[in-house]
């Protein structure tokens, strides 16, 4: 059994759950500047968040079990060499679906009623790069609805503050998504996959990526700006800012051998912003 989760944890690589989850927990404390929320619907909206991309996730991977097979950079992968059946991915994929509309009845029913589209929306970028170039604008999407998500959950009303947070999001998660679709450029086009860098190339790629975070960073200065949270605040969109040019220092057009190290550092810029937003309300 404990090997069974294992393999499940990887599947879905359970770990990248850090890249949404501290914005969709910003949303939880600027809603809850104007409302109360109690411990225990902090705690379901996190359950609502794990199970909303573990279905998510594990779609993807059915999504594209036949071109991770080809592919050998993703042939490793637990679907393509046989160490889980189609028949408990879709398993996997089923109950997260189930749990998360299950979980939303606990959050209100704005929320019961925007589960199966947010989690059409976060389906619809597995398929999105067999329709469109733009499907790592689509995986922003995707988790812009994070934020967004934790802020409705949590009884915000009317305001700026979770769109801010979304085009932030979306910004931030289109722009990495695009340094890592670059390694996969040429077997993209060969297999008639479409992406912004097999649209694109390489160095038109990154200058859009790079545009995207700034964008990002624009995006959450703006929270500034419909909220009192003051210069901590600011200084800690500065340190996010610190960390986007870092990771974008680590790829370049002619050195993509980083993209990893790149990627896995976005896992550091949420819980700083999550920190930083939390030391701005609280502290400062």
């Amino acid at each position: 059994m404990l090997r069974l989760l294992r393999t499940y944890a990887s599947f879905v690589r359970f770990g990248h759950s850090v890249f949404a989850l501290p914005f969709a927990l910003v949303g939880v404390l600027l809603a809850a500047q104007e409302t109360f929320v109690a411990p225990a619907r902090i705690g379901w909206i996190v359950a609502a968040m794990v199970t909303a991309r573990t279905a998510a996730m594990g779609f993807n991977r059915i999504a594209d079990a036949r071109f991770d097979a080809l592919n050998l950079r993703t042939a490793n992968r637990e679907l393509p060499r046989g160490e889980l059946s189609l028949g408990d991915a879709v398993w996997l994929v089923s109950v997260a679906s189930l749990a998360f509309v299950l979980i939303t009845t606990q959050l209100g029913w704005v929320c019961v009623l925007l589960s199966p589209v947010a989690l059409a929306i976060v389906f619809w970028y597995s398929l999105a790069k067999r329709f469109t170039t733009y499907s790592q604008l689509f995986l922003g999407l995707a988790l812009a609805v994070a934020p967004v998500g934790g802020w409705l959950a949590a009884g915000g009303g009317r305001g700026w503050e979770p769109w801010l947070l979304a085009l932030g999001t979306g910004t931030w998660v289109a722009g990495f998504d695009i340094f890592y679709a670059c390694q996969d450029v040429e077997f993209d086009r060969e297999q008639g996959l479409r992406s912004i860098p097999a649209r694109f190339g390489v160095r038109r790629s990154l200058s859009i990526a790079r545009w995207l975070h700034l964008i990002t960073v624009v995006a959450l200065a703006g929270v500034a700006l419909v909220t009192s949270l003051g210069f901590w605040y600011l200084a800690g969109v500065g340190g996010v800012a610190l960390l986007l040019a870092y990771e974008q220092s680590l790829v370049r057009v002619d050195d993509l051998s980083r993209i990893k190290q790149a990627f896995d550092l976005n896992g550091y810029v949420g819980f700083f912003y999550l920190a930083s937003t939390s030391a701005a309300i609280y502290v400062g």
